[in-house]
């Protein structure tokens, strides 16, 4: 009797590790939601507290002005002297950072802010955006996913004065 047991608990084993094997492989092919931008990214930049919104619109400057635009000469405007770094491609110091991002080509005009942003937060003197991320898939050649990348900065004093992302060692990531 006892033996019968264990045949049975052998056989529910196997039909649950197949089971487990089948629902693994479907998860895999129904994919993820894909992660969307917002229609008017400059539309999350605003708040109804005059300090949030001050901080928020120093952010967007960051990214219009400099990051999209590349109009770094301008960067004294929006970025301290000391601004601490915290991705690990990039020295703190202002001007280390106008150098990081020396080579990249100055758009004609800077009127709107096109980067992909899923969201803005703010906590205190912090605010966080989220960006959509376009990656290619490692498991389907030819095909793409969606993912988010974070950046975050401190501001003082109406300029950023630290920054955070989720950057890793590496060539530069832009936001797709």
């Amino acid at each position: 009797m006892q033996g019968a047991v264990v045949v049975r608990s052998d056989s529910m084993r196997i039909r649950a590790a197949v089971a487990l094997l089948a629902l693994a492989a479907l998860g895999g092919a129904a994919a993820q939601e894909p992660v969307v931008a917002a229609k008017d990214p400059e539309a999350l930049f605003t708040d109804a507290d005059p300090v949030k919104h001050a901080n928020k619109q120093v952010v967007l400057h960051i990214l219009r002005e400099l990051v999209q635009c590349n109009y770094w000469d301008q960067a004294d405007r929006w970025l301290t002297e000391r601004y601490v770094q915290h991705n690990p491609n990039v020295t703190s110091g202002r001007d280390n950072v106008v150098a990081y991002f020396a080579d990249q080509k100055r758009a004609a005009t800077c009127d709107k802010l096109t980067l992909p942003i899923v969201t803005v937060l703010t906590s205190g003197d912090i605010v966080g955006v989220v960006f959509r991320m376009e990656y290619d898939d490692p498991r389907n050649e030819g095909q793409k996913y969606t993912s988010i990348w974070y950046d975050q900065w401190r501001i003082v004093d109406g300029r950023g004065d630290e920054h955070w992302d989720t950057a890793t060692l590496g060539p530069m990531v832009t936001a797709q």
